[in-house]
């Protein structure tokens, strides 16, 4: 059984913050790109954070550029996402997902329709 847990969430002040956590169970960690998403009431799913396999690899979407570090430990099976400077538009539900690749050649880092397992969220809240 396939498993992602998310934990770290909570409730910070702008400026301060989080360290999110995913641990990975029932499949291959090491041959899986993974990736961060975020999503706030009434809104899409946003990739925010991807990483390759070996953790050569990141993306970010531009908002979170230079505040948020994505990172993985292939030995734990867990992925981590830092976040700093938190502001209060970072507020959502916050997952994470992953994805062996089959057609690299299409596949796009932070589009949550090519990831195919997904935890159940932690949600950050950021007050001003």
């Amino acid at each position: 059984l396939v498993q992602l847990v998310e934990s770290g969430g909570g409730s910070v002040q702008a400026g301060g913050s989080l360290r999110l956590t995913c641990i990975a169970s029932g499949y291959s960690f090491t041959t899986h790109r993974m990736g961060w998403f975020r999503q706030a009431p009434g809104e899409e799913r946003e990739g925010v954070a991807a990483i390759s396999t070996g953790g050569a690899t990141t993306d970010y979407t531009d908002s979170v550029k230079g505040r948020f570090t994505i990172s993985r430990d292939n030995a734990k099976n867990t992925l981590y996402l830092q976040m700093n400077s938190l502001k209060p538009e970072d507020t959502a539900m916050y997952y994470c997902a992953a994805v062996r690749l089959s057609q690299p050649w299409t596949f796009q880092p932070l589009r949550a329709a090519d990831y195919n397992y997904w935890g159940t969220g932690t949600q950050v809240t950021v007050s001003s």
